[in-house]
């Protein structure tokens, strides 16, 4: 079975040097795809990524949900999976997502554990193990089958932000989904930026106003004001 990675990015050199390796150097390298979306960066991301080996696709448009139909358009898996550049998934992910896939399970994504030593930080990643309202962020790197996918008719675009939490929403209504306990590695950079509580009441905030039907453009810009991005 073909799974198709795709990546979206931008200006995310330092972490694709990282990334890519691990999957063209992978057992599997023969069943899997790597593309990579840039979303107009502004470092070597781009050719980072070609000289590398990936099949690399630029956006017009700098959108996750955007970058990643896009990706969709291009792949040739009976899988797709998404996965962002600062991720770090496990060595076992071809097989545990196959498996999945083979038992009846059309759609999922990992738990996940933060690349930090913070209790606070192992609480929160504590209950992504857990298939409930919030799970399914994009951090969670989701799995979902090309038909499924295609039937939900991808990403919606309309979605700036939060264009993982919503598509898994929609997939909930008509199929099932599911959380593999094992948990991939994902950055605390947001965390080491701002505090802890700060990102809390961000996030708070945000997912309250989205289940509220706020415009996801107002979301963004008030997400970009509340946090410190670098």
């Amino acid at each position: 079975m073909k799974l198709s990675i795709i990546i979206p990015i931008l200006n995310e050199s330092e972490n694709l040097r990282e990334l890519l390796p691990f999957f063209f150097n992978h057992d599997k390298n023969d069943k899997i795809e790597v593309i990579v979306v840039d979303g107009g960066s502004k470092d070597d991301s781009f050719e980072t990524a070609l000289k590398m080996g990936a099949k690399v696709v630029k956006s017009e448009i700098c959108s996750r949900a955007c970058q990643m139909n896009l990706g969709s358009h291009q792949a040739i898996g009976e899988i797709l999976y998404f996965v962002h550049a600062d991720t770090r998934v496990l060595s076992s992910f071809y097989e545990d997502i196959v498996q999945a896939v083979d038992r009846g399970v059309p759609a999922g994504c990992f738990a996940y554990s933060f690349d930090s030593d913070s209790r606070l930080l192992k609480l929160n990643s504590w209950f992504t193990q857990f298939n409930g309202l919030l799970s399914g962020g994009g951090d969670q790197t989701l799995f979902i089958t090309r038909e499924v996918f295609e039937d939900l008719k991808g990403f919606d675009e309309y979605y700036c932000i939060m264009e993982d939490f919503e598509l898994v929403r929609r997939l909930k209504k008509k199929y099932s989904f599911h959380v593999i306990p094992k948990k991939i590695t994902v950055s605390a950079r947001k965390y080491e930026t701002n505090s802890w509580f700060r990102v809390q009441v961000a996030n708070l905030i945000v997912f309250a106003l989205f289940f509220f039907k706020t415009p996801p453009n107002k979301l963004k810009e008030l997400y970009s004001k509340l946090l410190i991005y670098r």
